[in-house]
């Protein structure tokens, strides 16, 4: 192997590695985006072995983080004529990547919250309404203020997911092209 090549792999590893220590950012594990990573940089599909033997995993845990991966769209299974052996590739834009898992994030907080809502909003309600405790009518009166406060982030949180969904986002916050890229600023 020639000393370029020897570089762009050693390379590629530096890259592999950030990108597997940024997804840790969004609740992902380091394994996994390691394995994203070898994705992203192989211009072929790979299959399960093929990545096991680039992240020194196990392929029951390969398997385990490619599931994740294809749940959040940054990865899809994808048929090689005259093979087995499922074989995988990498959603190579970052940007959709970061959407699609953001907005998937965003709905899921909203459910959890909005399910508590409905659960307790009945209960504070009684409570403020016909409690003969003043201590407890004044804690429930509060609550169901906190309640509209925190349907009123739902709301909004659901608008940011729908812009980001829809690509309304970009009408205020445009994308750049690469010439254009600040990200160092």
């Amino acid at each position: 192997m020639s000393d370029d090549l020897q570089n762009v792999h050693e390379s590629e590893d530096v890259m592999i590695s950030a990108i597997a220590q940024s997804m840790t950012v969004y609740g992902v594990s380091a394994s996994v985006g390691r394995i994203y990573g070898v994705l992203y940089f192989s211009d072929v599909p790979l299959t399960l072995d093929d990545i096991k033997d680039q992240v020194a995993m196990s392929k029951a845990s390969v398997s385990n983080g490619i599931r994740e991966l294809m749940e959040t769209e940054m990865v899809t299974k994808v048929w090689k004529k005259g093979e087995r052996k499922d074989h995988f590739i990498a959603e190579k834009d970052f940007l959709r990547n970061f959407l699609t898992f953001f907005v998937k994030t965003l709905r899921t907080e909203r459910n959890l919250i909005h399910k508590a809502i409905e659960q307790t909003e009945p209960t504070f309600t009684e409570i403020a309404e016909t409690s003969s405790d003043d201590e407890a009518e004044q804690l429930a009166n509060r609550d169901l203020e906190l309640i509209q406060d925190a349907r009123n982030y739902l709301d909004w949180l659901m608008r940011l997911a729908n812009s980001l969904e829809s690509g309304d986002i970009f009408n205020h916050l445009p994308k750049q092209d690469e010439k254009e890229s600040s990200y160092d600023e």
